[in-house]
């Protein structure tokens, strides 16, 4: 769809929001839909979102389907899925408002993909632009600097436990894992993970 190749290339959709656990910025569905909206106009495209609940093993999850359509040419449509974790246990929130979270999280990666949004950052920006320094030689009067005596290296602290079960803490660190920020090995490192957070983890970010 040559509309659907435009409204890619014209889509500016700014990372508004902030991730305190992995401290970065980020796009909800929200800052999508605003962006897009114009774009749908302008080339005349009507786009529907709907969402499924669905279970693997004793994981429940939402998997949104996002579906653009050409007005002017109907059945010219295209869909993009994605899927979120549910935690009906959620402290301070009750079932409605944990089935609605996980689908506004299915639903921004199922546009993600629709508009082939990439929530990484561009590997200029980390760019410097500086000029590559040369290592400076010690003098003979460094080398012969007593060194420092070298300290005992302080016991690491116990790790938190990072459970599917924990649906805010679970879906934050699915994202910081789909960022360039994080990456499976790194989390394994912070916290204490299971089995069955892994597998889920792993399945969300196929």
């Amino acid at each position: 769809m040559e509309k659907l190749i435009k409204v890619q290339n014209e889509l500016k959709a700014p990372k508004n929001q902030y991730n305190n656990f992995g401290k970065y910025k980020y796009r909800n569905c929200e800052d999508i839909l605003e962006a897009v909206k114009p774009l749908l106009l302008k080339y005349n495209l009507i786009l529907c979102i709907s969402d499924e609940v669905m279970e693997v093993g004793d994981v429940l999850y939402v998997e949104a389907s996002a579906m653009i359509e050409d007005s002017d040419s109907p059945g010219n449509a295209f869909t993009s899925k994605a899927q979120a974790g549910i935690d009906i246990n959620k402290k301070g929130m009750d079932i409605a408002q944990s089935f609605g979270s996980s689908s506004s999280y299915a639903r921004k990666y199922a546009l993600n993909g629709l508009f082939l949004i990439d929530d990484t950052k561009d590997a200029d920006s980390s760019n410097t632009h500086s000029k590559p320094t040369t290592a400076r030689k010690a003098t003979p009067m460094e080398k012969k600097a007593v060194k420092e005596p070298v300290k005992t290296p302080e016991k690491p602290k116990k790790k938190q436990k990072l459970s599917h079960k924990d649906g805010e803490k679970f879906h934050k660190a699915v994202e910081w894992v789909e960022s360039d920020k994080g990456s499976i090995e790194k989390l394994q490192d912070l916290y204490d993970v299971d089995k069955p957070t892994l597998k889920a983890i792993q399945d969300f970010i196929k």
